[in-house]
């Protein structure tokens, strides 16, 4: 089941020709990339106990429809598959009239947090991940 974050599109938000500019819809789908990892139990605070922290190191991306001001948008993200040390994640924007704004497939690889280098997912996020496949 997919995790929802909802949103409402600020006037910052707004490029000069009255849409969302492109970069803030990556910017929405960090905000719902982070919420999904804290849904998950693992806080900015778990991670650096854990000694890891996950980077993004692709991102594909739809742009389908535009977004408006004050338009409330609602993302849905689903992991999609995890490797050793890395994950992908679905994110896909829908407008108010649940019409698919955009979408993107996420690579995120997990990094020791000192060393700066791709290392093994922790366990407890190994496992967090399968409860939801």
């Amino acid at each position: 089941m997919p995790h929802l974050f909802h949103l409402t599109v600020r006037s910052t938000d707004i490029d000069s020709i009255g849409h969302v500019n492109n970069a803030k819809y990556l910017e929405y789908m960090e905000w719902a990339r982070f919420d999904w990892i804290i849904s998950k139990g693992f806080t900015l605070e778990e991670l650096k106990r854990l000694g890891v922290m996950p980077v993004v190191v692709n991102i594909t991306i739809n742009y389908r429809k535009e977004l408006r001001m004050l338009e409330e948008v609602q993302i849905k993200t689903s992991l999609i598959k995890h490797g050793e040390k890395s994950f992908v994640l679905r994110h896909k924007l829908f407008n108010q009239a649940q019409e698919l704004a955009s979408d993107a497939d996420v690579t995120m690889v997990m990094i020791d947090a000192k060393l700066r280098k791709a290392v093994p997912l922790p366990e407890a996020i190994v496992q967090a991940m399968k409860d939801e496949m």
